[in-house]
């Protein structure tokens, strides 16, 4: 099956993630009750805001003018996940990123929490970087992948030492 699909809602979805993500560790970060990982958390938002601005970035490089531009799936792939993404099965971006903070009773909940959602930011990132030639952008896409991966490290190591 063959697909064409929007590279500006594409984007959108990943402004989108970012956005919830700073959302929810500024919130979590509120909730900390030591020093230490409420540096942490503010931290990991404050990547959060440099992801976006990057997504911004990207769209406007690759999208320009253009707001329609279409990218084609010849195989489907891209499009089937993205479906499912928009489904909820991959990463709900219609939950409230501060009442999930307010649902999860530990630090322990919050981080473990954090670590889904930074595995399954990966898991969407690797789809884009995937659909963006090299010469327009791909690399910082990559970046972007190292960097939630350093995250899922570090939200990990912290967990540990609970």
């Amino acid at each position: 099956m063959s697909m064409i699909f929007n590279a500006s809602e594409v984007f959108d979805v990943a402004i989108q993630i970012e956005q919830n993500g700073i959302e929810f560790y500024s919130n979590a970060a509120q909730r900390a009750s030591d020093d230490a990982t409420r540096q942490l958390l503010l931290d990991l938002a404050g990547m959060e805001e440099e992801h976006e601005a990057t997504f911004f970035e990207l769209k406007a490089a690759l999208v320009g003018e253009q707001t329609e531009a279409d990218w084609f799936d010849p195989d489907g792939e891209a499009l089937r996940y993205l479906q499912a993404f928009a489904e909820g099965n991959v990463f709900n971006l219609t939950d409230d990123a501060s009442q999930a903070v307010t649902e999860l009773p530990t630090l322990r909940d919050i981080l473990t929490f954090a670590i889904e959602r930074e595995r399954d930011s990966i898991i969407f990132y690797v789809g884009i970087k995937e659909m963006v030639p090299k010469k327009l952008g791909a690399d910082k896409i990559e970046r972007i992948i190292k960097e939630e991966m350093n995250h899922v490290a570090l939200l990990s190591e912290r967990l540990r030492g609970l």
